[in-house]
Formats: structure tokens, C-alpha cells, sequence
């Protein structure tokens, strides 16, 4: 994934409003980078950027060497669904919906074979910690294995990028250091994988930290 002189300007009333100014990162594959910085500073809008969920006023975002924004919409959907795995602060599970069949519904709606959903789907909640929690609803756990369902989830297409924002924002310390433990481990196995944060220890976590200030990235480490 590679960002190019990204630009995303809102429109206020009578005023231009730049939420990224000239934005340029490279993530190479099988990067842990995490990405921080004060409320406002424009990190959820470059998620949004990288995960191709939004498109910048100006410049490019590539994603494996193309530009995104030659894709038409609905092979830009197919792209966002198997290509990129999304994991979220409030976990996004399906209330009416059994663990395992939280985790098989991304993999229903893109038409994956009925015994490959079985096998893919048990595998993962293993992989997560999970494996004898496949039949209980989310309100039955934690909120730590609710996060662990959800992860399990994003990596049910076998994407190429895990894109995570505050994934341990609403995680108590013992939990969230688990939801950490589970994002190097998959990430020691080739995932790549960006993370939002104003945690900074939970960014140590990743092997890279890019820094943000005002829509702009302002270092790294």
C-alpha cells in the first residue's frame, strides 16, 4: 500500500477544510505500523484512505503497485472485501448471531465454498483463543473475546492488509495486551497490518510508529 501527496479536503459552509495535507507513507508487506496522534489530527481519515473506504481530493493511494481509483465500484468492493480485513473499536459483531457465524458471514456474502466456511471458520476461532466458544452469542463474552471474535472475522477472507482503529480503546489493560498478543503473532506469520492508536503503549507494540499533527505526518520511529 502506498500513499502519494494525499490530499482530503472538506467542504465548510464557505470554507475549505484539510483534514490530510500531502500525506506520503509506503507500507511494505508484512509491516506492523502503528499510526498516532491527537484527536482531529486526520489518522481515522487515513485508515479510511488505506482501507479504500474513502478516496483524497487530490493525489494517489496504490494498493499492491495500483491506483485504487481506477476501480469501479464494484470491483472496489470485492477489493475491500477480500483484500483488507477491518477490525473496529466497538467490535461491529452481529448480536443475533452465534460466534462462528459471526465470523463465516464475510465469507457467506463473498460466496466462499459451504465446506471451506466450516474449516476456515473453526480454524480462526482456534487461532484466536476461542475454539470452544463457537455457539455462544457476543453479549455471552468480554468484551476482550468480543475483540478476539472480531479479529477472527477480518481474517476470514484471508486478506492481504489488517487495518485496526483503537482496536483496544474499549479494553481493559489485561485485555487488550491479549488483543496485542494475537496481533503480533499474526503478524510474526506474514500478516500486514495498520494500526490506529492514541495509546502510545500500545504503538510499541508495532515495528513502525508514524507520528500525525494537523493532517500531516510529523514523524517516525
Amino acid at each position: 500500500m502506498e500513499i502519494q501527496d494525499a490530499w482530503k479536503v472538506y467542504r465548510m459552509g464557505e470554507f475549505d477544510v484539510p483534514a490530510l495535507q500531502g500525506i506520503d507513507l509506503a507500507i511494505k508487506a508484512g509491516e506492523f505500523v502503528a499510526i498516532t496522534g491527537p484527536t482531529g489530527c486526520g489518522k481515522s481519515t487515513m485508515l479510511n484512505m488505506i482501507g479504500c473506504m474513502d478516496k483524497p481530493t487530490r493525489g494517489k493511494i496504490l494498493l499492491e503497485g495500483r491506483d485504487v481509483s481506477e476501480y469501479k465500484s464494484d470491483e472496489l468492493a470485492r477489493v475491500r472485501g477480500k483484500k483488507i480485513g477491518f477490525v473496529f473499536q466497538n467490535f461491529n459483531l452481529y448480536p443475533t448471531l452465534t460466534t462462528i457465524a459471526n465470523i463465516q458471514l464475510p465469507m457467506r456474502i463473498h460466496e466462499f465454498d459451504e465446506s471451506e466456511i466450516e474449516e476456515v471458520a473453526n480454524r480462526l476461532l482456534a487461532t484466536v483463543g476461542l475454539a470452544e466458544r463457537g455457539n455462544h452469542f457476543p453479549a455471552q463474552l468480554s468484551g476482550g473475546q468480543q475483540q478476539r471474535v472480531a479479529v477472527a472475522r477480518s481474517l476470514a477472507t484471508n486478506p492481504s492488509i489488517l487495518l485496526a482503529d483503537e482496536p483496544t480503546g474499549n479494553l481493559d489493560t489485561k485485555a487488550g495486551g491479549e488483543i496485542m498478543a494475537v496481533f503480533k503473532r499474526l503478524n510474526s506469520e506474514g500478516l500486514t497490518i495498520v494500526m490506529i492508536t492514541h495509546d502510545m503503549k500500545i504503538a510499541g507494540y508495532a515495528g513502525r510508529i508514524v507520528k500525525m499533527l494537523d493532517g500531516k505526518i510529523v514523524g517516525e520511529t
